[in-house]
């Protein structure tokens, strides 16, 4: 299982040669890492935490938070270590062997593509919003929501999904100043709605603080739901060959934005919660309904049609729902069209992440290398964004945004779990490796992480836990019936990185005393 070593040398050699140059600061980094979290958790899942904690989704933001923290920290040392594309795969690779980075390229493929999904969901619910607001149409609800909502077909999801995909294909990247700008719109239509709200807050609201306890359908199950919220993180921990200073810039970063995002989400939902309260809806009898259940649909359409105020569990546009609950119409269409423009822009990070993920486990040689084939004149890996673009459409077009994001919270899970085993390994197994960002009290840190994602993952819904199994167990076949011999590790070939992609693969050359190549040690 850990024979086949891809060379963390190498791999370090690499990082050399390509001599990015250190201008990024603790401002910047924790710039990035807002950027990267705030999007459809907390516009949207804010609906979903409400159904499932009531007002104790406060303390599900702060678990959810706290576990990304410890996490962060793993995540960041071997990001210092090991400053190439591939993220947590390509760590894995270098310090647990070939099958158990397999096994995370294979989860983070699950990760990024369903987060797409669920991504895309969330844009649709505000998009209607929009439509309805400012020009007046109304999307029939057959075509605006999948079968789990009473509806057909999510259209405005399904689209939206494959307009991205279409300007990823053709080789469309946002720039830093685009991507500036939409930090910029998504923190001010926070902090607009943290104004409009903080003031006339019911403490009234707040009680019970926790109506389904804190179990899998209570605090626990929203705070493994709203962990969708914080993802992102990772964008500082990957810049770290690009800091300035990154023993002392990267925890700033990380733990700055983790710390910016959840007071950020504590005030939000306090905001949520006080003006409208946020109990959770339940049956006719008083039973507890499953967020995303077509009980829950149908239940939300009766209480609507009866004239009662829509509850906040049942939006599909959470915050702008709030702003126009209170009166503050105009403002919650503002909100709404924030959340229009910037959501997309998080479709498209997500898209390219798996893409990546996609393009660097096909370049190993564990995927066909067809894949992996750059279109000459978008300079894109165009096959293997199509086939991923399609799936997170059909996606969207079908499934609820709350199960999605707890399909993808499950590969993501495993992935920083695997970061954190592979923390600890690296300290006992290679003590001496220069580390530019050492995990502080690593043998606390390191088991808080490990625990606090296997605890989450199993407070997660059963049908999402049972997804993470069957992929990998689909996972697994694909290696030992492909992959293994392919493996170009295996082979006695050394990977060519981003400096000369075309190039193909170098026989290792031999080290004294090291194995011969057959998928030993390289």
């Amino acid at each position: 299982m850990f024979g086949r070593i891809k060379s963390l040398d190498a791999i370090l050699a690499t990082a050399e040669k390509k001599s990015l140059h250190r201008s990024l600061g603790a401002f910047q980094l924790t710039m990035l890492g807002v950027g990267g979290i705030i999007g459809t958790g907390i516009f949207v899942l804010t609906a979903e935490a409400a159904q499932k904690a009531g007002p104790g989704m406060m303390w599900s933001f702060v678990i959810a938070g706290f576990v990304c923290a410890v996490a962060a920290l793993c995540y960041s040392e071997l990001a210092s270590m090991v400053p190439v594309s591939g993220s947590a795969y390509t760590y894995t690779y270098a310090v647990m062997g070939e099958l158990l980075a397999w096994m995370v390229g294979w989860a983070l493929i699950l990760e990024y593509a369903v987060a797409a999904s669920a991504v895309s969901v969330g844009w649709s619910g505000y998009f209607v919003g929009l439509m309805r607001d400012y020009l007046g149409i109304t999307i029939p609800a057959t075509l605006a929501n999948g079968p789990y909502a009473g509806g057909v077909v999510n259209l405005p999801a399904f689209f939206i999904a494959l307009l991205v995909t279409g300007l990823l294909m053709i080789g469309t990247k946002e720039s830093a100043r685009f991507n500036a700008i939409l930090v910029v719109i998504k923190v001010a239509a926070l902090t607009l709605f943290i104004i409009a709200t903080i003031g006339i807050i019911n403490t009234d609201n707040f009680t019970p603080l926790t109506p389904n306890g804190w179990g899998t359908i209570g605090v626990g199950g929203a705070a493994a739901s709203i962990f969708f919220a914080y993802v992102g993180f990772d964008a500082v921990s990957t810049a770290a060959e690009e800091t300035k200073n990154p023993q002392r810039n990267v925890p700033i970063g990380l733990i700055g934005s983790l710390v910016i995002c959840t007071v950020f989400y504590l005030l939000v939902a306090a905001g949520a919660i006080g003006t409208i309260g946020a109990q959770p809806v339940t049956g006719l009898g008083g039973e507890v309904l499953s967020p995303g259940s077509p009980e829950l649909a149908q239940r939300c359409a009766a209480i609507v049609a009866s004239g009662v105020t829509e509850p906040l569990a049942c939006s599909k546009e959470a915050l702008a729902h709030v702003l126009k609950t209170i009166g503050w119409n105009k403002l919650g269409a503002v909100i709404g069209l924030a959340a229009g423009l910037a959501l997309p822009s998080v479709v498209l990070m997500m898209l390219f992440g798996q893409t990546r993920i996609f393009f660097v486990m096909a370049r190993d040689g564990l995927l066909p290398e067809k894949l992996a084939t750059v279109h000459p004149k978008w300079k894109t890996p165009y096959i293997v964004t199509a086939i991923t673009g399609a799936v997170v459409a059909v996606g969207a077009a079908f499934f609820p945004v709350g199960k999605l994001a707890d399909v993808s919270n499950s590969g993501t899970l495993f992935a920083f779990l695997m970061v954190a085993i592979a923390v600890l390994i690296m300290r006992r197994t290679d003590p001496g490796r220069n580390r530019p960002f050492r995990t502080p009290v690593v043998w606390l840190v390191a088991p808080l992480a490990i625990v606090g994602t296997v605890a989450l993952y199993f407070l997660l819904p059963i049908d999402a836990m049972l997804v993470l199994p069957i992929w990998g167990a689909i996972g697994l076949v694909v290696y030992f019936a492909y992959s293994r011999r392919n493996s170009h590790v295996g082979r006695g070939l050394v990977e060519v990185h981003e400096d000369d992609p075309d190039a193909p693969p170098q026989p290792v050359p031999p080290m004294p005393g090291a194995p011969t190549p057959g998928g030993i040690q390289a």
